[in-house]
C-alpha cells in the first residue's frame, strides 16, 4: 500500500472526529471529518454506520506509528461556487460602442474641470 492508492473498506468505528475503516488488507485507517466530503459535515454519526462499505484513497502513512490517513473527499471533484444562471451586463451588450461614450464626453469633462480650477 502506498499514498494515492484507491482501496475499499468497511466502516469499523464512528467517532465525532471521523470514521475508522478496516481495509481489504486487514489494516485500519482513519478518515478525519475534514476528509469525509467537501463542505461542512454536521454529524458524522448520521452519515455512516458500522459495516458500511466505502471507497477511500490513501492520504498518508505514518511509518513510525503505523497510522493510515484516508480520504473520501479526494475521490470526488469539488464543485466551486454556484452555477451561473445568466450573465449580467452593466451596459447594453448589443450596443457596440466600446469607449465612444467616454470619448464623446471627455472634452466637456476636461473643460468643466479646468473652469472649476480657474474659479478657485
Amino acid at each position: 500500500m502506498k499514498i494515492g492508492d484507491k482501496l475499499s473498506g468497511q466502516v469499523s468505528g464512528v467517532q465525532k472526529y471521523g470514521i475508522f475503516v478496516k481495509l481489504e488488507n486487514g489494516q485500519q485507517g482513519l478518515i478525519h471529518i475534514s476528509e469525509l466530503r467537501h463542505g461542512y459535515v454536521p454529524n458524522v454519526e448520521n452519515m455512516y454506520r458500522i459495516g458500511d462499505k466505502v471507497e477511500v484513497i490513501v492520504m498518508g502513512i505514518d511509518e513510525f506509528n503505523q497510522k493510515i490517513s484516508l480520504s473520501i473527499r479526494a475521490l470526488h471533484k469539488q464543485k466551486v461556487g454556484r452555477p451561473i444562471l445568466h450573465k449580467h451586463f452593466w451596459t447594453n451588450y448589443k450596443d457596440k460602442i466600446g469607449f465612444q461614450t467616454i470619448q464623446s464626453q471627455r472634452k466637456r469633462w476636461i473643460d468643466e474641470a479646468i473652469s472649476e480650477i480657474i474659479e478657485k
